[in-house]
């Protein structure tokens, strides 16, 4: 490393605790430099670690046509891992304080648990001086950057930052036209009933498809999703309480229609699919109406991939996709992902890191990666021809923005969502009856917080 001020990268790293700390009040993080140290002039190879799905072949190849230009000695690679393995793929690492990536891709829920245990560096004094914090929805920010965590919908703009966003996602509702009319329902009971009629008229044709897995966050998406439309939350983050808010009437009732309205609308054998299921009946001509993430819902249009059409044209003629309906509130899951830089990383490779995340975010950047097939954060970017015409669905992520709701953003999170995919995916597949599913989800998720020390931030 030429410049002596990259010390500055880890001359404040301090001693990670390796596993899962409870503790959301002490973030241990080491803070980057304000400005980014020399860039070396040898060649290097900047490593992300993302799961393995198209956005993240998207990025590679964008990085490595675009970023290159600038940065011509520098070869950027994405590792890629099952969706199933992401966390323990990268916690692994950081517990060895050794780590084969630089920049960590992290859910927002993972933040916690890397801040708190050092595994990330403290971007704040970076941000301050190199992104234009205006140019993005501030909730967009908060939620996969800021620890600890707002509440829906807003950004404390004294948190600190450990994280840029790299790819914004919610789920869309995927509908046949050709089956139920060109209007998509728009409530959830409308589209539930739509399915249902569609089902029936359509022997072999199944009226819904969504996930259901037990993996990952598959089943505790889709039953929070349920539960936020008809009005539930997950718990109160400000007395972290979960048992008597997630099982309350409200979510009882979502459970309920969930597992009682729902889950008999879709295909036999369906209680494990996730993304590429969920897409694979769509693409068949299986499913009435789907719902997946906007993210992995370009091969849909595929005809190589398709039994709808032989081109792009005739297959959304049959297929369209809307903002998920409405039913008391109108709600929806954030997903998407940031960017983070791993404390044990080589000096040289964090600054370049840090070099990338300044590139990426600038306005021209995020508009060819929105053409390229990325979902951008900055708002010019997102109301860009560039974006809107890259995608039917992108305009519903546009639209969806101003609605998102996240999950726990606390460092208990792994636990929590395991607790919630277990029992609900129980529940789908006949195993639990529905209140006991929820009850044990939100006991079993209060003793995971009643045994932390930390009062990890909200994110609902």
């Amino acid at each position: 490393m030429q410049l002596a001020t990259a010390a500055m990268l880890l001359a404040t790293t301090v001693a990670a605790c390796g596993g899962g700390s409870d503790d959301g009040a002490k973030a241990s993080a080491p803070k980057a430099p304000a400005t980014i140290p020399e860039l070396t002039k040898d060649p290097l190879t900047l490593s992300f670690i993302w799961f393995d799905w198209p956005p993240a072949h998207a990025l590679e190849a964008f990085a490595n046509a675009e970023y290159k230009k600038d940065r011509p000695n520098v070869t950027v690679k994405v590792n890629t891992v099952p969706n199933a393995n992401w966390h323990d793929a990268m916690f692994t690492q950081f517990a060895a304080h050794k780590t084969d990536f630089d920049i960590p891709i992290l859910d927002s829920q993972h933040i916690g648990e890397a801040v708190t245990n050092g595994n990330i560096l403290d971007i704040t004094d970076f941000v301050k001086k190199n992104i234009d914090v205006n140019a993005y929805n501030p909730y967009l920010l908060a939620a996969y950057g800021q620890f600890p965590q707002a509440e829906t919908g807003k950004r404390d703009e004294n948190a600190s930052m450990y994280g840029l966003p790299l790819l914004g996602d919610t789920w869309t509702m995927i509908y046949r036209k050709d089956l139920i009319g060109d209007k998509p329902p728009q409530t959830w009971d409308e589209m539930i009933s739509a399915a249902q009629k569609c089902q029936t008229e359509n022997p072999g044709i199944s009226g819904l498809a969504f996930h259901q897995a037990n993996g990952s966050d598959a089943a505790a998406v889709t039953y929070n999703t349920v539960n936020g439309v008809y009005g539930g939350n997950l718990w109160d983050p400000k007395t972290r309480k979960i048992d008597g808010v997630l099982n309350d009437p409200a979510g009882q009732e979502a459970m309920d229609v969930l597992v009682n309205k729902m889950k008999p609308l879709t295909a036999k054998g369906s209680g494990n699919w996730f993304i590429d299921e969920v897409n694979a009946a769509v693409a068949q001509g299986k499913a009435c109406i789907a719902f997946n993430w906007i993210a992995a819902s370009g091969g849909l249009l595929d005809p190589k991939q398709s039994t709808l059409g032989t081109t792009r044209e005739q297959i959304l003629d049959k297929l369209g996709f809307a903002t998920l309906p409405t039913q008391k509130t109108n709600l929806v899951p954030l997903g998407g992902m940031g960017m983070h830089v791993s404390a044990y990383s080589p000096e040289a490779n964090q600054a370049e890191a840090l070099n990338f995340m300044k590139w990426f975010e600038q306005a021209d950047i995020q508009k060819k990666w929105a053409a390229a097939g990325g979902v951008p954060s900055r708002t010019d970017a997102l109301a860009s021809p560039e974006f809107l015409n890259a995608g039917p669905f992108n305009k519903v992520y546009a639209d969806s923005v101003p609605r998102m709701r996240d999950m726990w953003n606390v460092p208990e999170y792994a636990r929590l969502v395991d607790i919630e995919n277990t029992n609900v995916n129980a529940a789908l597949n006949g195993a639990k009856k529905p209140k006991e599913a929820l009850d044990d989800i939100a006991k079993g998720q209060q003793g995971v917080l009643d045994s932390g020390k930390g009062k990890g931030g909200g994110g609902l």
